[in-house]
């Protein structure tokens, strides 16, 4: 048995997304393309907002802070699949796996969070605008953002902490791509009861109420739109809100199709493919939801690009 971490498992074998060797290279390659987009895309949305005066705003700063989560999430993930996709063997260490298990939540409940608050954001744009300076400040960004990344940092230590007194004992295949907590659960050799728990208590706050919260925010911020008299208007309201609406309906639903499905051997497959969606295909898509659906930004890179060449 392992000291520390009560397991006789001392290495875990990942299934990966398919057992096909003559997949294995061109998914190789197809995902070394998302990565690289992923991470440029998101450095590039950070670079730019950072590098563009007119962009530092409350909306704006926000929008970094979820470009860096997803680069981090990205991170966590992909470089470890690649790695699999060129080895015989997928294995991974315990105290990798804890430590990518560990990662991938705080990054997860994060994005949950940002995007609570970045509606939030625009409900405060829209529904109040001549309080919004006052009422999304520097001060308060910079609490909420301490808020987002305390309770991802919380809810990630919760369940490592309860995942590392689970037992691990003959079987150490993972069917996964990567160590989640429920294809962890489906390998103990020792009781799950408080695991359980903590991921039904944890899945209600890290959901449901940024969920709730965000459907909140548009119902108020719909009824507010419908209330502009111009059709100019409403449409100028709209477009600040489509990128979000899109980034939103991305993430949760695809994580939704992922921990939704019914408990079986075909819906855990079929949960692996929508796993990628949302752990690696939105990370890559979001930078560029937001610099094609947003005119500000687009603006900020005719800018940069047109100073780039200047120089």
């Amino acid at each position: 048995m392992a000291k520390g971490n009560l397991s006789i498992v001392t290495e875990f074998i990942l299934a990966g997304l398919t057992d096909k060797p003559e997949l294995q290279l061109p998914l190789f390659f197809l995902f070394l393309g998302i990565y690289v987009f992923t991470v440029v895309g998101n450095l590039g949305m950070i670079t730019l907002i950072g590098l563009s005066s007119h962009l530092h705003t409350p909306m704006y700063y926000l929008l970094s802070s979820l470009s860096f989560i997803d680069l981090c999430q990205s991170t966590v993930i992909t470089p470890k699949m690649l790695v699999n996709f060129v080895t015989e063997k997928n294995t991974i260490s315990y105290p990798e796996c804890m430590t990518q298990l560990y990662f991938f939540i705080v990054f997860a409940i994060a994005e949950c969070h940002m995007l609570a608050v970045m509606a939030y954001d625009r409900y405060v744009a829209i529904c109040n605008p001549l309080l919004y300076n006052v009422t999304m400040s520097n001060q308060v960004c910079s609490w909420l953002l301490t808020e987002v990344y305390s309770m991802s940092l919380i809810g990630s230590t919760a369940h490592t902490a309860c995942m590392l007194k689970v037992l691990f004992c003959k079987n150490n295949i993972i069917n996964h791509y990567f160590c989640d907590v429920l294809p962890l659960l489906e390998l103990s050799c020792s009781s799950t009861f408080v695991n359980e728990v903590v991921v039904l208590c944890f899945s209600v706050f890290n959901i449901f109420v940024p969920a709730l919260s965000i459907l909140s925010s548009y119902i108020f911020i719909i009824a507010s739109i419908l209330r502009i008299r111009t059709t100019e208007g409403r449409a100028k309201a709209f477009s600040t809100c489509s990128s979000h609406i899109s980034a939103v309906a991305l993430f949760f639903g695809s994580a939704a199709f992922m921990y939704l499905q019914p408990s079986a051997v075909s819906s855990m497959d079929q949960g692996k493919v929508s796993s990628v969606f949302y752990t690696i295909i939105v990370p890559m898509l979001n930078p560029l939801i937001y610099s094609l659906r947003n005119k500000d930004v687009k603006v900020a890179l005719n800018k940069l690009l047109k100073k780039s060449n200047f120089s």
